[in-house]
């Protein structure tokens, strides 16, 4: 059977349309790149108070990071360098350290430290916390607000970015769909634009990621992007050795794809035609493999837990995506644009996206695990919600897909002999008469409706002198004459076609299958610019493990829910330690019932440890000042550091309990 279909019309503009309005509204809810790596610790912490100059400023990260001369700044208080600029490696085993000297000498202040660096899989991170020497300052530094890898610079990487995952599916893909399931596919021009197309696409995109690269992980100006010392920069390291490397292996599947259109389309020999298939089958298979390798080495599995599992993975994954995708893509121009489709190519496409889509749920549940890690990271992060998203439109692709499936079965279940009613039909037609099956032959041999003047006018000629009709025909009149007869043959033909509910049901499938798709690709590659459920969750845990940072003259306040057993036993106590550093604090306890109204308690006492060094416990006697607000004056805090605070409240003779929480006092 073969299938053939009209022009993109309207129904095609509207889901289009659609589609990038569900892509802009993702895209535009999303942040600029996230951080990958965190910041779990620093040595001094944010916003300590020490009492000398430490030689030293310490950072710690959940993953490597790559470091430069500048990616550790520490700013004095008129904001000049205190650093020496030389990047220390501290790195042990898993934990992942690096330091930067301070110069001798410093005086008292506030010192901001500043910091920029690129996570193990390619994204910039960035920021900056305070630390002071004796006592805190006022400080004149001010940093950019700018985020890493936003800006003009980061829109422009992230469409690259976009355009490469695109590009990648639609030309390995493509190239699949033809090798196959479709053949015949390679001599069809509308066909070999689109992969050819692609081809230009992940070029093109690879090498605007190159050039952006370093505005992109340094300074976020675009001029910079035609800085040659910072693509020089960029070429040493392992985001750029996968680019250069894409766009060698790039340099290969043109190879590929120019005999595929070319030598594969000339030969007529069944045994050389088998060869040159096993051939390209082969080579196309290990240059895919490899530009599907450029992602993997270099950004999300590449780094964390199972790097080793996590990279062949990935290139499954990738692999997979562009067999369903990028097929996908292709079979709906061949519908759209080519002049026939194959029922078997339909049939050989839906065993492809079958195998396909088991190969991603199998991929995409290890991923998922890896990069996720627990229920709490799935459904409160970004990324755990924004694959949530991902697995419902895999889920809705995954039902239109089966629809397709249906369809084509339809198509294979029809009578006479594999040609549908409106086959039949048309090819009674089209044996009417020279003229029609000569623009028949014109048609199936080009996508465009014209025929060419030469051919036109012998077309004519031979129609007229097989008629008797005189050939002194001008040849002008003639080429009008012979485009007119195929043009009408032409809409003949599509009128008999769009009348087959079948096929035009799986047109109407398979377009819908591509502009879902195109919104799955954008969450996909959001995906990738947003820092894993685990490590955010990780991060965050080392973050809040020592409880709230003391801000420089501002109080530590902490809450406290409670519950003694007893009568009146469940509360909360609120507790504020005024100005939250070394030396003298006030200190002011609110015991409040669960309503917010002040609990009158018989006893409430209070106990500081700094277990680091082996301090305490210090008691402190707060004194009643009314019904459920009691105070202390002059609490001292001898050192700074990680205080442990010991609440104690009895709300009877026989009722009390202890409540403690750790926070960081300058």
């Amino acid at each position: 059977m073969t299938t053939t279909a009209p022009r993109l019309g309207t129904a095609l503009a509207r889901l289009l349309i659609l589609a990038a309005a569900l892509l802009g509204t993702l895209l535009a809810g999303a942040a600029p790149a996230s951080a990958h790596a965190a910041l779990t610790g620093s040595d001094p912490k944010d916003g300590a108070v020490v009492a000398t100059a430490p030689k030293e400023v310490n950072l710690t990260f959940s993953e490597q990071v790559a470091m430069s001369a500048d990616s550790i700044r520490v700013l004095d208080p008129a904001g000049r360098r205190a650093d020496t600029g030389e990047i220390r490696d501290l790195c042990s085993g898993s934990i992942v350290r690096y330091g930067v000297e301070l110069r001798a000498g410093l005086p008292d202040g506030t010192y901001t430290v500043a910091w920029q660096t690129v996570s193990a899989d390619s994204h910039p991170i960035a920021g900056a916390f305070t630390f002071s020497i004796g006592a805190p300052s006022a400080t004149s530094v001010a940093l950019p607000d700018r985020e890493p890898g936003g800006g003009l610079v980061g829109a422009l990487y992230g469409i690259a970015r976009y355009l490469s995952y695109a590009g990648f599916a639609v030309l390995v893909g493509g190239g699949a769909f033809v090798l196959i399931c479709w053949p015949r596919g390679a001599g069809v021009r509308p066909v070999q634009r689109t992969v050819v197309r692609a081809w230009l696409t992940l070029t093109g995109a690879t090498l605007v990621m190159l050039l952006l690269r370093n505005p992109y992980t340094g300074s976020g100006e675009l001029s910079d992007a035609f800085d040659l010392a910072g693509l020089k920069s960029v070429l040493e390291t392992k985001t750029g050795a996968a680019l250069t490397s894409r766009l060698l292996l790039l340099g290969a599947a043109a190879l590929f794809v120019a005999v595929l259109f070319g030598a594969y389309t000339r030969r007529t020999d069944p045994k050389e035609k088998k060869d040159l298939v096993f051939g390209l089958g082969i080579g196309g298979a290990v240059v895919a493999t490899g530009i599907a390798g450029t992602w993997a080495l270099a950004e999300h599995a590449s780094t964390g837990i199972q790097p080793g599992i996590a990279m062949p993975v990935d290139i499954l994954h990738l692999l997979a995506v562009a067999a369903w995708l990028g097929g996908l893509t292709v079979l709906l121009i061949a519908l759209y644009r080519a002049p026939s489709v194959e029922r078997t190519a339909v049939e050989r496409f839906s065993k492809v996206a079958f195998t396909s889509v088991a190969v991603l749920a199998a991929t995409g549940l290890y991923q998922s695990w890896r990069q996720v890690g627990s229920w709490s990271a799935l459904t409160g992060t970004r990324y755990g919600q924004l694959l949530l998203v991902k697995i419902g439109l895999m889920g809705v692709l995954v039902g239109i897909a089966w629809i397709s499936r249906r369809w084509t079965q339809r198509l294979a279940d029809l009578p006479s002999g594999g040609l549908s009613p409106a086959d039949l039909s048309s090819a009674e037609k089209e044996t009417e008469g020279v003229e029609e099956g000569e623009a028949s032959e014109v048609d199936e041999t080009s996508e465009s409706d014209a025929v060419p003047e030469a051919n036109a006018v012998s077309l004519v000629s031979e129609a007229e002198g097989a008629s008797g009709v005189s050939p002194d025909v001008d040849p002008e009149r003639a080429a009008q004459l012979a485009r007119q007869r195929a043009a009408v043959a032409t809409a003949r033909r599509k009128r008999e076609r769009d009348a087959d509910p079948e096929r035009s049901g799986l047109r109407r499938s398979v377009l819908t299958e591509a502009a879902v798709a195109v919104v799955l690709l954008a969450v996909t590659t959001v995906l990738t610019t947003t820092e894993p459920g685990r490590t955010e969750e990780e991060a965050g845990r080392s973050t809040s493990a020592s409880g709230p940072a003391a801000v420089p003259d501002r109080p530590v306040d902490v809450r406290l829910p409670f519950d003694t057993g007893g009568v009146d036993g469940k509360g909360v106590v609120r507790l504020s330690l005024d100005p939250g550093r070394t030396g003298a604090n006030g200190l002011h306890i609110y015991v409040e019932r669960p309503d917010g109204k002040p609990l009158d308690v018989p006893e409430v006492k209070v106990a500081l440890t700094l277990e680091a060094k082996d301090v305490g416990p210090l008691p402190v006697a707060p004194d009643r000042i009314q019904a459920g607000h009691w105070s202390a004056s002059g609490v001292q805090i001898p050192m700074p550091g990680e205080w442990r605070i010991q609440v104690t409240v009895r709300t009877s003779e026989i009722d009390q309990t202890t409540l403690d929480k750790n926070v960081k006092i300058g």
